[in-house]
């Protein structure tokens, strides 16, 4: 059925039927029709950020969350740059995304007009797909298949320039239905060669990404696990793909993961990797499998495979439906001894870290985290060394509890925990963020306010940018240079900002405050004055100046 209405009005009715509940923006002059739209069908929430890069970085957060396309705005070529960030943390996470922006009026086209960029060309290396549309007769169409995009196969940013003349204009539109999102599954060939190598494998192992989460397949990744007796293991920054307090769970291959837990990856020799895309982080820069094993490799994607490693055997499937057609196989082998040795690795690898001598032990703040926070806490991160602590000692034993950057992106935490509330209400949010990347996003405590999102944002205070300036040691031995930052009182300027807030520098005050932010109900700061000396996990600004010693 056609019905006469503007372009703005078209694409909050492709929003309606995408089921679309919240967006996330800062305001601009070039889309006020489209945010006058949201304004009259009162269906869907307009969130009003401080700087587009918080927008984008929620709207990528609430994707995650949501598996459903976050949906971010923003006006010409300014906020649109401001927004890369987020674009390119949702093309890296394979997160599905709208983005709209706001065009120069299509008279004043290609005269250098007030904020003119051609977006489509700016975003195409960072978006899976950009457009401008030209003609309000085709925005139905055209928004359908961006959000169509978005969702489907890898899932990624899809960007959409709309010229101010095209949101006014009138047209008669016509919409197609919400198509669903393709599920291939595992040909019975494809289960027979994968049953194959299995059966000859004396140390196989599961390497699962993000893609077992996309495809909602934890439950299945369990179950086959089980059935199996095959250890996994998660990629960098999907520590949730499965229960860490599993017997069957031997670690995560990201950043400063201890060498016990990567030596698993060495010694196994039939590799079944299920969604992910094997990242320089995951692979450790590429060198992840020193004996070569035979590698399975089953992804949405079919550019996927082959990309960092030729596989024995590619296969374009959905995560959960490949990994429930793999509970098919008959293989009779059982890799109890294998599977406990390499549990016994993991659960051992972080035992020789020091104590710290420290009014506050970064180990013992992730401890009382696991003690305060309940099972299914979300747990959002920024870039940086402060997350290791986290990364090796934080045990996520339920599903869809973490959400991490693994593009690297800095002030990601805070506005990713908001994303991550707006989305998931009922859940208890808490953002881990060092103060260099806290303070790129910080005003966002104020969007937190303002509309009463309860997140708990902890802030690791060392004054310095740590991991920069640990490869700076590492490379440069005292020459310090750039990375040293200014004192700032978060809590003071959390206050300004309307979010209760509190600075500790003991273990015993952060679970205080920690107990309390939960029980609050309400937006909170927690900044904690950490020790500058331990640089990260495994090592302190000393003890790498005394290896650099060692080595001229």
């Amino acid at each position: 059925m056609k019905k006469v209405m503007n372009g703005a009005q078209a694409i909050v009715e492709c929003m309606k039927r995408e089921g679309v509940e919240h967006v996330f923006c800062v305001p601009g002059e070039s889309y006020l029709p489209l945010m006058d739209s949201i304004y009259e069908s009162g269906d869907i929430q307009l969130i009003s950020t401080r700087h587009e890069g918080g927008a984008s970085f929620m709207a990528e957060a609430y994707g995650k969350a949501t598996r459903k396309p976050g949906v971010a705005m923003a006006t010409r070529a300014v906020g649109g740059a401001n927004l890369a960030i987020g674009i390119h943390t949702a093309y890296q996470d394979s997160t599905p995304m709208v983005v709209f922006l706001g065009q120069v009026h299509s008279k004043f086209r290609g005269r250098e007009g007030f904020q003119e960029v051609e977006l489509d060309r700016f975003f195409g290396h960072i978006a899976k797909w950009t457009v401008e549309i030209k003609d309000a007769e085709r925005m139905p169409e055209l928004v359908q298949r961006a959000f169509r995009i978005a969702k489907s196969g890898r899932p990624g940013p899809v960007v959409v320039a709309l010229p101010e003349d095209v949101l006014v204009a009138e047209a008669e539109m016509s919409f197609g239905p919400v198509a669903p999102v393709p599920k291939p599954r595992p040909g019975a060939s494809e289960v027979a060669a994968i049953e194959q190598l299995l059966a000859n494998a004396k140390r196989p192992l599961i390497l699962g990404g993000g893609g077992v989460i996309a495809a909602d397949g934890e439950q299945a990744l369990l179950k086959l696990a089980e059935a199996l007796n095959i250890p996994v293991m998660a990629a960098f920054r999907r520590h949730d793909i499965f229960p860490n307090n599993h017997r069957l769970y031997v670690g995560h291959s990201g950043l400063g993961t201890f060498s016990p837990i990567l030596d698993t990856l060495g010694q196994a020799d039939v590799v079944l990797v299920v969604g992910t895309r094997l990242s320089e982080v995951t692979t450790q820069d590429y060198g992840i499998f020193p004996q070569n094993p035979k590698l399975i490799h089953i992804d949405i994607d079919a550019a996927t495979l082959g990309k960092s490693y030729s596989p024995d055997l590619g296969v374009v499937a959905d995560a959960r439906e490949a990994l429930e057609a793999l509970l098919d196989m008959n293989v009779t082998c059982m890799w109890e001894e294998w599977a406990k040795e390499r549990r016994e690795a993991y659960e051992l690898a972080g035992e020789g870290i020091a104590k710290e001598e420290y009014a506050v032990d970064n180990r013992e703040i992730i401890r009382i985290m696991q003690e305060v926070l309940s099972e299914d806490t979300m747990i959002t991160n920024d870039a940086g060394n402060f997350a290791g602590w986290l990364h090796s000692f934080y045990s996520f034993n339920r599903p869809k509890t973490y959400i991490g950057p693994t593009s690297g992106a800095m002030g990601y935490g805070l506005p990713a925990a908001i994303g991550a509330k707006v989305a998931s209400p009922g859940k208890t949010v808490v953002s881990l963020s060092g103060d260099g990347g806290f303070m790129m996003t910080v005003q966002e405590l104020e969007t937190a306010a303002r509309y009463n999102i309860p997140v708990i944002a902890l802030v690791f205070n060392n004054s310095m940018y740590g991991t920069i300036r640990m490869h700076q040691e590492i490379h440069y031995p005292e020459r310090v240079i750039g990375t040293d930052l200014g004192s700032v009182n978060f809590a003071e300027l959390g206050t300004a900002l309307g979010v209760q807030s509190v600075r500790v520098e003991t273990n015993e005050d952060f679970k205080e405050a920690l107990a309390r932010a939960v029980a609050s109900n309400a937006p909170a700061l927690i900044e904690i004055m950490t020790n500058p000396e331990r640089i990260s996990v495994q090592s302190t600004i000393s003890s790498i100046r005394e290896k650099a010693k060692h080595r001229v």
